[in-house]
């Protein structure tokens, strides 16, 4: 089982599968939050604040789980690291697995409704991970803003402790591991001597 699974995350049926799996689950979550009358602007706050927690527990699993200590993820990892263009992925199931828990612990303390909708924000903040991880690696940038978007990421291969956010720099700068160029002793010199302003 282990080794159909090993083989599985290395395909390109996994790695589509997965997006239409959480899309599809996303959609039947905010579906049926609706269905149950979750008010429109409810339903919209708590959605944006499944997009941003998601945003944190991106920069959560790529810093302490896929460069940390569990050799299964970190190996999985590195594999990525060693070809950007593969199409190495989690499971297509672990995803929708993970917030399925999530669901229910969320509806431990909140309307499961409202958890629903919690998990559908997460959800497609998940999809839209996926395709700009995707996108990042398989396509070349003519916008001045895209490329700067996509190369910050590309620093993290070649920093791998800094810029772990993908969809978002927020976590690296409130957390310390934003790639800041430093600039170089010369060229500092070089404005230093031809800045002729008194002090």
């Amino acid at each position: 089982m282990s080794q159909f699974v090993n083989k599985l995350t290395h395909t390109r049926v996994n790695y589509w599968l997965e997006p239409v799996v959480d899309t599809a689950l996303a959609c039947v979550l905010l579906a049926d939050a609706i269905r149950r009358h979750v008010p429109a602007q409810v339903a919209a706050l708590i959605f944006l604040a499944g997009l941003f927690a998601f945003s944190f527990m991106e920069y959560v699993v790529h810093r302490w789980v896929f460069h940390g200590p569990l050799q299964a993820f970190a190996r999985g990892h590195a594999a990525h690291h060693g070809e950007p263009r593969g199409y190495d992925a989690l499971p297509f199931f672990v995803p929708a697995l993970v917030l399925a828990a999530a669901i229910g612990l969320c509806a431990l303390w909140m309307p499961a409704p409202d958890a629903w909708v919690l998990a559908s924000g997460s959800a497609l903040g998940y999809v839209a991970y996926g395709i700009c991880h995707f996108a990042i690696h398989h396509r070349r940038f003519r916008h001045p803003w895209l490329r700067g978007w996509a190369a910050r990421h590309h620093i993290h291969h070649c920093h791998p402790e800094r810029n772990y956010g993908v969809t978002s720099a927020l976590w690296d700068a409130l957390l310390g591991t934003r790639y800041v160029r430093l600039r170089s002793h010369s060229s500092a010199s070089a404005r230093n001597a031809g800045d002729t302003s008194t002090r």
